[in-house]
């Protein structure tokens, strides 16, 4: 499916380098040569005038790619000295050739702290993926001279001190501009903490031929916005409304009527044919006010809501729900009925303190937790989520057997069996209180439309993501949810991929 690009973890990336060297003859040096150039193509690209060039080499082979490049940088002219630590001298065969061909052509090499990495850039080449551990306080004090100087840093394959498996940083990690994977993408580096210390992300295949990938199977995809058009196709001339889907959502408790209003519209700009909303009688006339397309009911009693479950597709609840009696009675009806479901905010807090209850309603359900929610639903703590976020949307997943879109920097939707989705969209303006009511509305009229839970969600959370990204265009700070109701009608009608 075009849209999706292949993520892979840290085995299937080994595996990968060696099948590549295999078809090579064997010859793991002609594969470090073309990362190096690779990088030093890419130094050049983005930084032409930098002359004094400090690279930091570990003492594995992705040390060995910084020496390859050092020694392309040198002859090219430029200022170049490798710094590395006391011990990390070459510690491999192929790091200890590259090692000895850069200083056969006159490179210099300083021990770190006696020479501090300077000058017009800095590269990274110290860790890589042979890292999953807290660096030792030397690495420790080298990382935080990288980070400390002045100058742009461009890291290889991997920010140093990332695990590139769970997009966390078990110690201290290098903060690049930029950085340059070689022939595979790694899963870790598209998600959380990771964002915050990449920079801008390139993949270089180096030249593998495709048949390498042949029998690896990516762990995750990359979703882009070129999916969009697979999965949203224009409308038959002959249509009509019921065919776009009849969704019903469910919220807005006393004092919480704004929540459910941004999930209707939502749900409305998203495509949705028909649009009921069970609230609080209180809330009834502000959103006629603001949305005269929606049917609004007020709803006090299960009794009120029960039928209303007939004529719709599927069914949203949590935006504004509320923990108290009346949300619990309405989820609890919600959970009885046999319509597809999309479950936030307060529905899943519910579900959280009452798992034995709830949880065996929800097979087929979407849920839409922040990293707090989901920690709740996994009863552990927000550290421990967003240390592997990957592991934390399968858990969930697998533990109600519903689809999970665990939201956040690098949304992440998982299913039970499927390799999760990652988002390549969203931008640091839409942290704010209403975008998560907003989501829940964009997937449910999806949902509502036919699309599996699976699709859905990650249809509806890329679409959402990207209205953000054309919203914040006017800058992010003081970014609203109702900024992206333009642009999600514009995005939900893409032009199609030949």
């Amino acid at each position: 499916m075009y849209g999706l690009l292949p993520l892979f973890d840290t085995h299937a990336a080994r595996l990968l380098d060696a099948r590549a060297t295999a078809l090579l003859g064997g010859d793991g040096y002609a594969l470090m040569q073309r990362a190096g150039q690779a990088a030093w193509q890419h130094l050049l690209q983005h930084w032409p005038a930098a002359q004094r060039i400090t690279v930091v080499c570990g003492p594995g082979n992705n040390g060995g790619d910084g020496y390859v490049l050092a020694r392309l940088a040198h002859r090219s002219g430029r200022r170049v000295k490798v710094v590395h630590l006391a011990e990390h001298v070459p510690g491999t065969e192929l790091s200890q050739r590259a090692c000895t061909d850069y200083v056969a052509v006159g490179g210099e090499i300083g021990i770190f702290p006696e020479v501090v990495p300077h000058g017009d850039l800095v590269v990274d080449a110290l860790f890589g993926i042979g890292l999953s551990r807290p660096p030792d306080a030397f690495a420790t004090a080298l990382i935080d001279a990288i980070n400390g100087q002045p100058a742009p840093v461009l890291a290889l394959d991997v920010p140093s001190g990332f695990d590139a498996d769970k997009g966390s940083a078990p110690g201290k990690a290098v903060a690049a501009s930029r950085t340059l994977q070689f022939i595979a993408r790694h899963a870790g580096l598209h998600t959380g903490e990771a964002l915050e210390h990449t920079g801008e992300l390139e993949l270089d295949g180096l030249e593998v031929p495709v048949e390498v990938f042949s029998t690896v199977e990516p762990g995750a995809s990359l979703l882009t916005q070129e999916a969009l058009s697979y999965w949203l196709l224009p409308r038959r001339r002959n249509t009509h409304k019921g065919e776009s889907g009849r969704a019903l959502c469910i919220g807005g408790d006393h004092g919480h009527g704004g929540a459910i209003l941004l999930c209707a519209e939502a749900a409305l700009r998203s495509g949705a044919g028909l649009l009921s909303v069970a609230t609080r009688e209180t809330h009834v006339p502000a959103i006629l006010a603001r949305r005269p397309e929606a049917m609004v009911r007020a709803v006090e009693s299960g009794d009120e809501l029960k039928p209303l479950f007939s004529q719709v597709d599927a069914i949203a609840i949590g935006p504004g729900l509320g923990q108290g009696d009346w949300g619990r009675a309405m989820l609890k009806l919600a959970l009885a009925t046999d319509k597809p479901l999309v479950l936030d905010a307060d529905a899943l807090n519910l579900i959280a303190a009452e798992s034995h209850t709830f949880a065996p309603a929800l097979a087929d359900a979407i849920l839409t937790p922040h990293p707090g929610e989901a920690a709740r639903l996994l009863g552990t703590d927000t550290a421990e989520v967003q240390r592997d976020r990957f592991a934390a949307a399968r858990a969930i997943a697998e533990r109600y057997q519903a689809v999970a879109v665990l939201k956040g920097a690098g949304t992440i939707i998982a299913a039970p069996g499927q390799a999760p989705r990652v988002l390549d969209a969203g931008n640091p303006g839409m942290a704010v209180g209403g975008m998560g009511d907003v989501l829940t509305g964009v997937i449910v009229a999806l949902r509502a439309s036919g699309m599996s839970a699976f699709d859905a969600a990650s249809a509806g959370a890329l679409l959402h993501s990207l209205a953000g990204d054309a919203a914040a265009e006017e800058g992010e700070r003081g970014l609203l949810p109702a900024d992206l109701f333009f642009p999600l009608r514009r995005l939900a009608n893409p032009v199609g991929v030949d």
